[in-house]
Formats: C-alpha cells, sequence, structure tokens
C-alpha cells in the first residue's frame, strides 16, 4: 500500500508534511477546500479513502479504526476537530482535552496518511452565532443520550454531514462504543444519499472490561473499579438473552438491580432496543437484532456503552 498523498491540484495550496511532532510522516490540512481537493487528488489517481472521523484524544479505541482502515483503504484520513454544536455546557465544551501532537503521534502510527485539523472558524464561520443550518435525525436522537443531552446528535449529525459531504466518496469508520451515535450517522448518511459507505468497529475494551473513553482518565481508582458494573451489567443481560429470555423488561430489571448494587454509580438507563431503529423492545425475534444499552454517572464522569446479545463473555 502506497503511502504517499497524491500532490493538490494546481491552484491550490500545497500540503506538507506535519512538523509539530517530529516530521511524522503525516500530512495536516486545515482547510475544508484543501481536504477536499486532496482526497478527490487520491481518487482521481485511482486510490481509495477511507476516513475516521475524531474529537481527539486519541485512545486505543481510535487506534483500533485507523488501523483497520488502513488495513483496508488505500488512504486513510483522520479528522480531528473538537465539535461545539455537540456540548450542552461550555463548560464541558472548555474542559474537553485538546492533545494534537500526541493525537498526531497515534494516528500516524496506526497507518494514518493525513489530519484534518480545522479550527471552529473554518467549520462554523459564524460561531459564537448560532449555526442557520443543522441536521436532525429526530427518530433516532430522541431517547437515551438524546433525552439526557439535549441538541447533542443534531450537532453530531451536522458535522458528520459536513465531514462526509467534503471528504467525497469514501468508507468511513465509527465505533459501536458510541451505539446511537452510529445508528444516526448511518441513517443520515442513508437519507442524505452522502458518498460514503459507513463501517462499524467493534468496541474495545480495558484489560478489565470497561470500554474505553477519553473521560475514563478523569476517573479515581475507586470509581473506575466501581464502572465496571456497567459492563458487568451489560454481560449479565447479553446471556440472559444468548440463554433464551425472550422478556426484554425481565433482562433490564436485572441489569438494574445489578447496577443498584454499586452505590456509587446513578444508573441513568439500561435498556434492550432494536438495534436498526433503537426503539424498546417488547420481544425477541430473530429478524429484528437486539442491541443492550446502558449508561450511568460515575463520580464527576457520566458513561456508556453497549453490547450485542451474542456479547456475554
Amino acid at each position: 500500500m502506497s503511502t504517499a498523498i497524491a500532490p493538490a491540484p494546481a491552484g491550490s495550496t500545497a500540503v506538507t508534511p506535519a512538523t509539530v511532532t517530529g516530521g511524522l510522516d503525516v500530512v495536516v490540512i486545515e482547510t475544508l477546500a484543501e481536504y477536499a481537493e486532496t482526497l478527490d487528488a487520491v481518487r482521481q489517481s485511482g486510490r481509495t479513502v477511507g476516513v475516521v472521523p475524531t474529537m481527539g484524544a486519541l485512545h486505543a479505541g481510535h487506534r483500533s479504526l485507523v488501523e483497520r482502515a488502513a488495513a483496508e483503504c488505500d488512504v486513510v484520513a483522520v479528522s480531528i476537530f473538537v465539535n461545539p454544536t455537540q456540548f450542552g455546557e461550555a463548560a464541558d465544551l472548555a474542559n474537553y482535552p485538546r492533545t494534537l501532537e500526541s493525537d498526531l503521534e497515534v494516528v500516524s502510527g496506526a497507518g494514518a496518511h493525513l489530519v484534518f485539523a480545522p479550527s471552529v472558524a473554518e467549520m462554523y464561520p459564524e460561531w459564537p452565532a448560532a449555526t442557520t443550518t443543522m441536521v436532525s435525525v429526530p427518530a433516532l436522537s430522541r431517547r437515551w443520550e438524546g433525552a439526557s443531552r439535549p441538541g447533542h446528535f443534531d450537532g453530531v449529525a451536522t458535522v458528520v454531514a459536513k465531514l462526509l459531504s467534503t471528504a467525497g466518496r469514501c468508507r468511513a469508520y465509527f465505533g459501536e462504543k458510541d451505539f446511537q451515535q452510529l445508528a444516526v450517522v448511518r441513517r443520515l448518511v442513508r437519507d442524505l444519499s452522502l458518498p460514503a459507505e459507513v463501517v462499524g468497529c467493534e468496541t474495545v475494551r480495558d484489560f478489565d472490561g470497561l470500554a474505553l473513553s477519553s473521560r475514563n482518565v478523569r476517573l479515581s481508582t475507586e470509581q473506575r473499579r466501581a464502572a465496571l458494573v456497567l459492563s458487568r451489567a451489560l454481560r449479565a443481560g447479553a446471556w440472559s438473552l444468548s440463554r433464551g429470555e425472550c422478556d426484554p423488561s425481565s433482562v433490564e430489571a436485572e441489569m438494574v438491580r445489578l447496577v443498584a448494587d454499586q452505590p456509587e454509580v446513578e444508573l441513568d438507563y439500561a435498556a434492550v432496543v432494536h438495534a436498526d431503529d433503537l426503539e424498546p423492545a417488547r420481544s425477541c425475534s430473530p429478524a429484528r437484532p437486539l442491541r443492550l444499552l446502558i449508561a450511568g454517572t460515575v463520580g464527576p464522569v457520566r458513561l456508556i456503552d453497549n453490547l450485542g446479545p451474542h456479547g456475554a463473555r
């Protein structure tokens, strides 16, 4: 697989290797126009494009997305943009970690070829004024995380639509860790006929079963230990389903009981849903795959996780 990036078309700004981390073999692009032109040139040269949208603060879960994209595509582009429209609280946006130098090291080592790292002004010229056009996928956004974080998925859908329409024809890699987000992205790509194939990638977990998240670093040792009840509850629910339990409400009750035994965790929801539309499941049917969702707050940190019915282990 070639690692060279096709030169930008004549008349466009040249792209140069990033130097902020000592000359890593990755190109950094900061404008939408240059991003589109560069990926157009890649496709014109006969190569395929994989994109991995992120908000930075990259960990091994993100690295796995980049590695898979690199295994399946000729050129991999990773976007690193802390998207303000998906934050409900100004303090959360201000406190979100910005770690571009270490992020560039992660993506370069994982096989990425270029990074799109725009400014807020580049993505939203009118910011901090309200963005005039927003993308909404209400049928998939109103429950679960959408109920707890109003407006969050409108911000996600808007920035993803913008990133993918700029990137052009590509395969786009998203983690199943944020399962509702993945469902929203799949629907908006389908409904807006965006030229992207969405690829969902399995959640990466730490040695103890905790789903990797940039938020985990904010947990104390005791809080992290308490947080493990979320993945335990998911596995217990998945085990029940795999053993033939066909009443989703019974499975949900079992998950709730397990979390209740851990007083440091404030449960938001534990649900069995249909994987296609995220609606609460009332029964089991082979024709409609299920997904178990869970969310809770541990100390200052809100954590989410999910598992398929065959994920018990």
